[in-house]
């Protein structure tokens, strides 16, 4: 486990923390919370405001990305290996560029690495490679499952860190899986350092995955305003109508059916006729209809005090 003790505060309370052999304790007496660390990762939950607890981590109970229907059974993972994607993410790759560029843009050989905050960081998110791999950045990657890239257990809502640690904050198909995504962003602004970013993607029209944890989707406009006291770098379409049209279509054809393996081969079916939708989202992405039946956006920012006034929000509409 890596030392991340200097950046740690107590969930529950926010106050300083210390690390016993096998636990990080808050060193509050009036809070005295007790945080174990399992295989070598801390798991930082504030139970009282998490629909998560420290049990399911210490006993290996199934959350997030171990819930899907595609781990739970041989035929899944032979489906998922089969079948083509119906989606394709346009610009996350080029996204990230911009991202790294901006974090490693200094002459100066001695500057300090720059923190970046990953949070739902489990897997590798689309169009990260080159990202993850870059040596003049300081990764760290959260997520509420144990996952192959998982070093902290950590819940959104109540994160373990101290104020202004991270110079970038990314939350990649992450909000949509949250209980409260106002209080989630408010702890993004608040871990970040006064000059920090914030990258964001969360869909529009995606049905509902990852089961139980699927709570919410966001216009364009939704979404800026989700990250109100965030000034605006960029945002767009992550997605457009194709992959909408395609996730749309296969769903129809697998709800016919609750039976695991019988749903899976009309997966099969349903991606394989659909997936060359996808494909007309390069023309479409960034057409102003586009913007009305989008299947995901994304929004850059950089954080600010001032929060965008909602008369200037409706002036951003891109669509028809």
């Amino acid at each position: 486990m890596k030392d991340f003790l200097s950046i740690f505060i107590c969930p529950k309370c926010k106050s300083v923390v210390d690390k016993s052999d096998n636990s990080i304790y808050c060193t509050n007496t009036s809070c005295k919370a007790i945080y174990p660390i399992f295989s070598d990762v801390p798991v930082l939950i504030n139970e009282n405001n998490s629909i998560f607890s420290i049990e399911d981590f210490a006993t290996s109970t199934e959350t997030t990305f171990s819930m899907s229907i595609e781990r739970n059974s041989k035929l899944g993972m032979w489906v998922k290996k089969l079948i083509p994607s119906i989606s394709h993410n346009l610009v996350a790759e080029k996204n990230y560029s911009y991202l790294l560029q901006q974090l490693t843009n200094c002459d100066d050989t001695s500057f300090d690495m720059k923190k970046v905050l990953i949070i739902g960081g489990g897997i590798a998110g689309k169009g990260m490679d080159k990202f993850l791999a870059s040596k003049k950045i300081e990764i760290i990657e959260t997520d509420v499952s144990y996952g192959e890239r998982t070093q902290i257990i950590c819940d959104c809502h109540d994160l373990p860190f101290a104020d202004k640690t991270f110079d970038l904050v990314i939350a990649q198909a992450v909000l949509e899986h949250v209980i409260d995504p106002v209080r989630c962003v408010a702890e993004i602004h608040r871990v970040l350092n006064a000059n920090g970013m914030v990258y964001a993607e969360t869909p529009f029209m995606q049905q509902v995955h990852m089961r139980q944890y699927d709570f919410t989707r966001y216009t364009h406009l939704g979404h800026r305003r989700l990250f109100r006291y965030f000034t605006e770098t960029k945002s767009g379409c992550v997605a457009g109508p194709g992959t909408a049209l395609a996730w749309s279509y296969s769903y129809f054809i697998m709800s016919f059916t609750s039976n695991r393996s019988i749903k899976n081969i009309l997966k099969i079916f349903a991606y394989s006729t659909s997936f060359l939708f996808k494909y007309f989202d390069y023309l479409l992405i960034h057409k102003r209809g586009g913007y009305d039946a989008a299947s995901a956006f994304f929004f850059m920012g950089q954080k600010s005090n001032i929060p965008i006034h909602d008369k200037e929000l409706l002036k951003s509409f891109r669509g028809i």
